[in-house]
């Protein structure tokens, strides 16, 4: 079985876990009804998607 010969710095373990974080999520604010929303998804308050009426609007 393989086990570290010493122990691994806190500097390297950083450096290991650069990559690892979370992703900002691209919010974007909808031009008719103002709210925020995520991009390629449709507005649930409005039921619109790119222009088209998908769904009934929401009370």
């Amino acid at each position: 079985m393989a086990v570290p010969k010493r122990k691994t710095s806190p500097s390297r373990s950083g450096k290991r876990r650069s990559h690892i974080k979370f992703s900002e999520k691209n919010i974007v604010e909808d031009k008719k009804s103002g709210e925020y929303r995520l991009s390629h998804h449709l507005d649930l308050k409005t039921g619109m998607y790119k222009g088209r009426q998908v769904l009934d609007p929401k009370e």
